[in-house]
């Protein structure tokens, strides 16, 4: 049998039709997108995955006004945005992330009650990497919110949490959780609708934050480029009093990033407890972006003071710079003793 190339590139023709399908679910599910209500698709053609996905959504919306960010001078995209209406929707899909001086886009976008959707640093994720980043898309109304607010439920609930990362390695957070977010398609109750995708998080952190101690095996953090850093052995955190003690297996990139945030913060802080759910990403099934990666099925943390959700009365937002995402090596999770997460997959 003959095969055709793909008119984009590494994404096959195949590949654009799940994409297809994949934004007519979150549209119609999570966004609630529908006539009368106008759509604005604002793109860039540098990538395989930027063109794939503008095909999708106009397979999805063509009625959608559709504008190549490279070929339009940035005050007329402007423009585009204050003649639009609240509850009209605008798509970003961006290789890197739109600058527009000192516009804040989705920000300004949200301020005008508009739904936004945000497919953000594409051209970190090349080649099949794209493909895992268009499964990431699929939603799933009864997996994220049947299961994305039960896991919020027992969160808020909980006196006290453990993740095992197996080995003897256990993370204990001897006190209750902050009250958790979620990011799973459900806006009901929310001043706005959307924001980056893929989606699948449910996160929290533990109001006393020097209740956590213990240990964790890392088998991926962040690095200073925001890109996915997996060491060759994962690398053992020592928590004491909420704070990166020390180290076992390090490497020097990892040595590095806490240097840094030593270096301005002065300790490093463990902060955010984040339950990822998105079926797409685990540990065998990586993109580079750590930014998308985070919604991976199983737990990352946060090292750094700087969390913009919660506030605590140690730690001055002034003075905090620094939110590295970590992902935790997870046999099990357990809230009140009770295991909610065993094989890679939450069981609640």
């Amino acid at each position: 049998m003959t095969s055709f190339p793909s008119r984009f590139g590494a994404i096959p023709e195949a590949a654009v039709t799940t994409a297809e399908q994949n934004v007519r679910d979150t549209l119609a599910h999570a966004i609630e997108h529908r006539a009368p209500h106008a759509a604005l698709i604002v793109y860039d053609t540098r990538t395989d995955l930027n063109r794939a996905l503008t095909e999708a959504y106009r397979r999805v919306v063509p009625d959608a006004r559709f504008i190549d960010f490279d070929s339009v001078p940035p005050a007329d995209i402007l423009a585009t945005f204050e003649r639009m209406q609240a509850d009209d929707l605008v798509v970003l899909i961006q290789s890197s992330s739109f600058r527009m001086d000192a516009y804040r886009i989705r920000i300004e976008l949200f301020k005008r009650g508009l739904k936004v959707i945000e497919h953000v640093h594409l051209s970190r994720m090349p080649d099949e990497q794209g493909l895992l980043y268009i499964d990431s898309l699929a939603y799933e109304p009864s997996y994220y919110r049947g299961v994305g607010h039960a896991l919020k439920a027992r969160i808020d609930t909980a006196r006290q949490g453990m993740v095992d990362s197996g080995n003897g390695a256990q993370l204990v957070f001897a006190s209750p959780f902050e009250s958790a977010k979620l990011n799973i398609g459900d806006y009901s109750g929310m001043n706005n609708v959307g924001g980056q995708f893929p989606l699948g998080e449910v996160f929290t952190e533990a109001q006393d934050l020097e209740a956590v101690s213990g240990r964790a095996h890392i088998f991926v953090f962040g690095d200073t480029k925001f890109l996915v850093n997996r060491p060759a052995t994962p690398i053992t955190i020592i928590v004491d009093k909420g704070r990166v003690a020390g180290t076992e297996n390090s490497t020097p990139e990892f040595d590095t990033m806490l240097s840094i945030i030593r270096e301005h913060e002065g300790e490093v802080w463990l902060r955010e407890l984040g339950f990822g759910m998105n079926r797409a990403f685990s540990r065998e099934r990586m993109v580079d972006d750590i930014g998308t990666y985070e919604r991976m099925c199983g737990i990352h943390l946060s090292l750094g003071a700087k969390h913009g959700v919660y506030t605590k009365p140690q730690l001055k937002r002034k003075d905090a710079r620094y939110h590295i995402d970590v992902f935790a090596v997870t046999e099990g999770v357990y809230l009140d003793g009770q295991r909610v997460y065993q094989d890679g997959a939450w069981q609640i």
